[in-house]
């Protein structure tokens, strides 16, 4: 574990600025690569408070390869059913993956297992470090950053901005970041209940406003909540009894709210930034991108960007990046990005809207209920992110399966009785994955020193394809029983010569 306790220049491979959850899962992977990595947080202490409660399954994939999802699971709730404002209904209950779920934890939860990662990776963590300055040439970049009153320049391969919507790294990179507010004037609160909910979140919206309620685990409980007829600046304080009789009313009881530790109001924008990348300087999580609190994909969004980016620089700072692998990052993930921007924004306004065609969408989906259900798994692949898929990006000519993401196939049981049994155990590694019917015939003259890029497997369900995942769980490459010259001519292309 390393911390920094005083200002002074280091050189490092990875700086990633802000050590929310996007930045903690980039640098504990890249630190784990053996590369050195510094966490710059303007925050002194770890933050209790949160605003981010759902987990999805693509996310819990992603830790899952990471050794964390059980870990995690274990911190909160899994629903299976989610009700976005109680008018739209996703089911998660059928999705293709290992969680079929939705898993309700409080955002420090998160932080707290992928910080642990990190340190014991190696990282080194710099706490009430504030940027304010960035340069960059050919060769490395530069970031200065203000600690106890001095300033400290750290130099580096590669840095990576994931300091949130405010973000000073896209500032200082004059990055644009269009959009518009989608909702204004959301109020906040921290509090104990008298009576908690008979499901794990109480949900609901009427033309007063929407009320929401989670649960952090130990007593206390998170309330969103929005009155379509009050809309005051963030700076006003939360009248709380007004607000106590506005969840009263969205949800149709009286819970009880009393003793709120804590008050406020913020505002929900819906912006993308133009670029993810900027020579040697790329934006994650909501650097990149924010999206209406709709779905709960904000965190989990900026957590798979992280999954995306991170082997990547790993692959350019170890020199075996193939050409424009860094640039993929864009090809990739802004596309997401939009995606979301475009069905969050969608699910907020068929949620709260008062025009009167989205008044009588909501009432049609409420009446049509359980004959909705094959929208309402549709609407669980895109919400978990289980539908993400980089497929448009593939080059020409690519197996049908390129870009998709990988299931998480059995793996053959092991001779000794050590090693993993299923896919995403493999990808604990942090190595891409060759997998097909049998390991053994997968061409066995590879170059000694790929060793460190890629392990092989054998799943005994694929009966003719041959796959090599990458390490965030798409799939690189695949062919239909290849040759030994075609497997190798395969890794060639994504672990160098």
């Amino acid at each position: 574990m390393n911390t920094m306790n005083s200002a002074q220049n280091r050189d490092y491979d990875v700086l990633v600025v802000g050590a929310g959850p996007t930045g903690l899962l980039l640098a504990g992977d890249v630190a784990a690569a053996g590369l050195r990595v510094a966490l710059l947080e303007k925050r002194r202490e770890e933050s209790k408070l949160t605003r981010a409660f759902a987990v999805h399954a693509r996310t819990l994939e992603e830790l899952d390869a990471r050794g964390l999802a059980d870990e995690l699971l274990q911190t909160g709730a899994r629903l299976s059913d989610l009700s976005i404002f109680g008018a739209v209904h996703v089911d998660m209950s059928k999705l293709p993956s290992r969680f079929p779920e939705l898993l309700i934890t409080p955002q420090y939860q998160t932080e707290r297992v992928l910080l642990r990662r990190a340190l014991d990776a190696g990282a080194t963590l710099l706490r009430g470090a504030e940027v304010t300055g960035l340069r960059q040439d050919a060769d490395a970049v530069e970031v200065d950053a203000l600690v106890d009153g001095e300033t400290v320049t750290l130099r580096a391969a590669y840095a990576v901005g994931s300091d949130g919507v405010r973000s000073t790294v896209r500032r200082l990179l004059d990055v644009d970041y269009p959009g518009e507010s989608a909702i204004s004037s959301v109020m906040l609160a921290d509090v104990r209940l008298d009576t908690p909910p008979e499901d794990v979140l109480a949900v609901g919206a009427s033309k007063q406003g929407f009320a929401f309620m989670a649960p952090y685990g130990d007593g206390w409980y998170r309330v969103i909540a929005w009155d379509h007829a009050e809309q005051l600046p963030d700076s006003a304080p939360v009248d709380f009894e007004a607000l106590c009789r506005l969840v009263t009313s969205v949800l149709g009881k009286d819970h009880g709210l009393h003793d709120p530790r804590w008050t406020s109001r913020f505002h929900s924008d819906e912006r993308q930034a133009t670029s993810y990348r900027v020579g040697r300087v790329f934006l994650t999580g909501d650097a990149a991108h924010c999206h209406s609190p709709a779905g709960g994909q904000g965190m989990n969004t900026g957590l798979q960007d992280a999954a995306n980016l991170s082997w990547k620089l790993v692959a350019a700072v170890r020199g075996w990046a193939a050409p424009g692998l860094l640039d993929s990052y864009q090809a990739e993930r802004h596309p997401v990005g939009a995606h979301v921007l475009r069905t969050s924004g969608g699910l907020l306004r068929l949620s709260i809207g008062q025009s009167a065609p989205l008044r009588l969408a909501r009432g049609l989906a409420k009446a049509l209920g359980s004959h909705l259900a094959p929208l309402a798994r549709r609407g669980g692949m895109e919400v978990s992110g289980i539908s993400v898929s980089y497929r448009d990006q593939a080059p020409a000519g690519s197996h049908r399966l390129v870009g998709d993401r990988a299931a998480d196939v059995a793996l053959a049981a092991p001779a000794d009785g050590k090693g993993p049994t299923r896919l995403y155990e493999a990808l604990r590694e942090g190595r891409f994955v060759l997998v097909g019917p049998d390991a053994t015939t997968s061409g066995e003259d590879f170059p000694a020193d790929w060793s460190d890029r890629v392990v092989t497997a054998t799943a005994p369900s694929l009966t003719s394809e041959w796959l090599l995942v990458r390490p965030d769980g798409y799939i690189a490459w695949a062919a239909e029983n290849p040759t030994p010259t075609q497997v190798r001519t395969g890794l060639t292309a994504w672990l160098g010569n």
